[in-house]
């Protein structure tokens, strides 16, 4: 049996969002090693834009975009970058890191939560199964750390909730939003006016800026695959989906994302992957399989 064009595209564009975004992970830690997050994000996002608008002009795509587009690219970008992205990365100076992913992997949950209130969507019952196990699945895997708490750590757990339902409420709005006619193009909007605002708020915050020409040879490699791979294909691979499959199985990248970074910090950094988080990738993989093979994978109907 014939597999068609449209599976390929959905196929690659979740290869996209779970093995690439998984692996922004390690990209992120070598290059945040050397530069400030908020200046990092702004020089990646602004970086991406341009080459899309560049790719895009060469392909001989449309850039043009209505009023109503423009805004609403904007505020996804606003939604998913600068709040769901940026506040989530400052958050982590209040708990650790463990402790964000662990509120991260509440957003699938989040997801069908904000479909039950905004659509009526019925909860289905695999659904309710496959999120209970990711987020049992995240617990094993950042309880073999210490989860510290600080005296301010109730501001960044309530920071890092505000981004969770940023992040599900920009997924629900674009995947409803008139944005544009080009999956491509509309990523580089969003990525341009975010990274402008990240660069004013990383500059309101007093930021170390340091010119790339002066980072090692690791953090320039990294930043330039982040740019390439996490942003402008996993980005626009995202905007894909978001339109062609339900929103809570896009979501399910909360839950893979964690697996392909600790397989590569394994591979990579030689970091040590102990029998609990062995068991944690496997109940959290069981989790996605739940939520994505409810049914059989193919494109959403769309009535228009």
């Amino acid at each position: 049996m014939s597999i068609s064009r449209k599976t390929i595209l959905i196929i690659s564009a979740f290869f996209a969002i779970y093995v690439i975004w998984g692996s922004t992970y390690l990209l992120n830690k070598i290059v945040v090693t050397e530069v400030a997050p908020l200046y990092l994000a702004s020089i990646r996002f602004t970086t991406a834009s341009l080459l899309i608008f560049a790719i895009a002009k060469a392909m001989k795509l449309n850039l043009a975009i209505n009023g109503k587009q423009f805004k609403n690219n904007i505020f996804a970008g606003f939604l998913f970058l600068v709040y769901g992205n940026g506040v989530f990365v400052w958050a982590l100076k209040y708990v650790d890191s463990g402790f964000g992913a662990l509120e991260a992997s509440f957003q699938p949950l989040m997801v069908l939560a904000m479909m039950r209130l905004v659509d009526g969507k019925k909860i289905q019952t695999n659904s309710i199964i496959g999120i209970s196990l990711g987020i049992f699945g995240m617990y094993l895997l950042v309880s073999q750390q210490e989860l510290l708490l600080k005296k301010e750590s109730l501001l960044g757990i309530i920071m890092i909730f505000s981004c969770v339902i940023s992040w599900s409420w920009g997924s629900l709005f674009v995947a409803r939003a008139e944005l544009g006619p080009s999956y491509f193009v509309n990523t580089g909007y969003q990525m341009l006016f975010s990274g402008i605002m990240l660069f004013g708020i990383s500059f309101l915050l007093g930021e170390p800026w340091t010119s790339p020409l002066q980072w090692s040879g690791s953090a320039q490699l990294s930043m330039a695959l982040l740019i390439v791979f996490g942003s402008i294909v996993a980005f626009t691979a995202f905007n894909y989906l978001l339109k062609e499959v339900s929103t809570e199985k896009v979501s399910t990248s909360a839950f893979v994302n964690p697996v392909i970074a600790l397989i590569l910090g394994w591979y990579v950094l030689d970091e040590h992957i102990t029998g609990q988080s062995i068991v944690a990738a496997v109940i959290l993989l069981t989790g996605v399989y739940f939520i994505n093979f409810k049914r059989s994978l193919r494109p959403r109907m769309h009535g228009r």
